[in-house]
């Protein structure tokens, strides 16, 4: 976005009363654009419609139309697969046609999809209608969590303002809309509405969504065309002159460690290079590293309920647990984000998220029952929540420094679906441990993100940091 002439640049100086120069605070540093926040609110609203439903599948399943417990277990899994393992499809359509279709297709299907699922009565019409729900978020998730990582680098480069402050209130929001959604769905069961209930209000959400996209999502040129001025230039520049301009450090980084068959980045569509991102050693291993934290993650559905039934003889206090998660990064994903974003790089803040992560599970076995015996797990929500807000941003963050502009819907993409994959093998690998030892278990299941933390270190640094810290003015 060109800065309008009335608005100062971020290192423009201004003179006090006495003739000093003084640093201005950038207008626009704290002023998300009226794109980003479309695309904030619409995490917020995706989620929730989804999570106005999803808690209430699986009794729905069992106890609504009396399928065995491994068949629900199959519609979940399949649910989960259709969603994070096609998320590669939808990221590669995104780079293809822009984001603007593919979001719309999706809001479009997540209706459809929450609509049949409503009436589904037999098998065969609930694994369908899953499976629709699953891909239709494997198309618009891409496609926003692009667009917000792609507009959070303008703001930065336009404003100063990290760019991780952005991915910041993206999680944020989300997370918002992953604790208001149950409390949709529980009102209406309350109100003797049922599941079916439920379902239509979820489509209700995502016809509101799709009715806001249409209006104010702007068309792939529009987008290419917020390009700022200067960008616009480098791109009639030859190549040579490209080159020249692309002197600072952290861009020498990037291009250091993006595919060698990377092509340049010249603002046009084209079709996403495959081989460039998946041949791409730096990014695949930021998706090795964040699947870790993603098989990490997975375990507050598994490990964490048998703990909670462990220790209570129930697991009706797993909501609460659930609760206080949802809670935590809505009240503190941003300031967290705000000091880690000026104070260290991406690559730290991912390095050290996922090392609190594993302090989380090492602490189970350590930590004394306490008041219902919930201590234990209570610290695992708590430590694994801390280590999720420090580095999902900062995964975010990094995935347009390894790869190029073009490719971004695509990297997001492959981001999730890697991290998908390795959540399926994980989560055998780790239900297996459920009947070894607590102290094996739980040092186990340490060890994951440890080894991802080991493999973060070799990221480059990403920008942001004290770097971006410097240029940012305290809010």
């Amino acid at each position: 976005m060109t800065p309008r002439p009335t608005e100062p640049s971020a290192e423009a100086p201004a003179a006090d009363a006495t003739g000093t120069q003084k640093a201005r605070r950038p207008l626009l540093a704290s002023a998300p654009t009226p794109y980003l926040r479309l695309l904030t609110a619409t995490q917020l609203a995706f989620n929730i419609g989804f999570y106005a439903v999803l808690p209430y599948l699986a009794t729905h399943l069992g106890g609504g139309l009396g399928m065995a417990g491994w068949l629900v277990g199959l519609v979940l899994g399949l649910r989960t697969f259709s969603q994070q393992g096609l998320f590669v499809v939808g990221g590669a359509l995104t780079d293809r046609y822009g984001p603007r279709p593919v979001v719309l297709a999706g809001c479009a299907l997540r209706i459809a999809g929450f609509g049949w699922l409503a009436f589904a009565g037999s098998t065969a019409t609930v694994i369908a209608a899953v499976l629709l729900i699953g891909f239709a978020a494997a198309l618009f998730s891409p496609a926003v969590e692009s667009e917000a990582a792609r507009e959070a680098v303008r703001h930065e480069r336009d404003t100063g303002e990290p760019r991780a402050h952005v991915l910041a209130l993206f999680s944020a929001a989300g997370q918002a809309g992953a604790f208001l959604g149950p409390l949709l769905g529980s009102l209406l069961l309350l109100l003797g509405g049922g599941f079916r209930a439920a379902c239509l209000a979820g489509s209700l959400v995502f016809a509101g969504v799709l009715a806001g996209h249409a209006r104010l999502m702007p068309h792939a040129d529009r987008v290419r065309d917020r390009a700022p001025e200067a960008d616009r230039v480098r791109e009639r520049a030859p190549e040579a002159d490209r080159v020249r301009e692309r002197a600072p450090e952290a861009d020498r980084v990037r291009d250091r460690d993006r595919a060698p068959d990377a092509p340049a980045r010249t603002g046009h569509p084209a079709r996403p290079s495959w081989r460039a991102v998946f041949t791409n050693r730096a990014f695949l291993l930021l998706c090795l590293a964040y699947s870790s934290y993603l098989v990490a993650y997975n375990q507050l559905y598994l490990s964490l309920p048998v703990e909670v039934d462990r220790a209570t003889g129930s697991q009706a206090a797993l909501g609460w647990l659930f609760a206080l998660s949802s809670l935590l990064v809505v009240a503190a994903q941003v300031p967290l984000t705000r000091w880690s974003a000026r104070r260290i790089a991406p690559r730290t803040a991912l390095v050290t998220g996922l090392a609190v992560v594993a302090a989380g599970f090492a602490a189970v076995p350590l930590t004394p029952g306490g008041p219902g015996g919930l201590l234990p797990g209570a610290a695992l929500v708590v430590l694994l929540t801390l280590g999720q807000m420090l580095l999902v941003p900062a995964a975010r963050g990094l995935v347009p420094d390894l790869v190029e502009d073009r490719q971004l819907g695509l990297a997001t993409g492959a981001l999730s679906s890697v991290s998908g994959l390795a959540v399926l093998g994980g989560s055998a690998a780790t239900g297996a441990l459920l009947e070894a030892p607590a102290p094996v278990r739980w040092a186990a299941l340490a060890a994951v993100p440890l080894a991802g933390a080991l493999l973060a270190f070799t990221l480059p640094a990403g920008r942001g940091g004290k770097e971006a810290g410097a240029r940012a003015v305290a809010g």
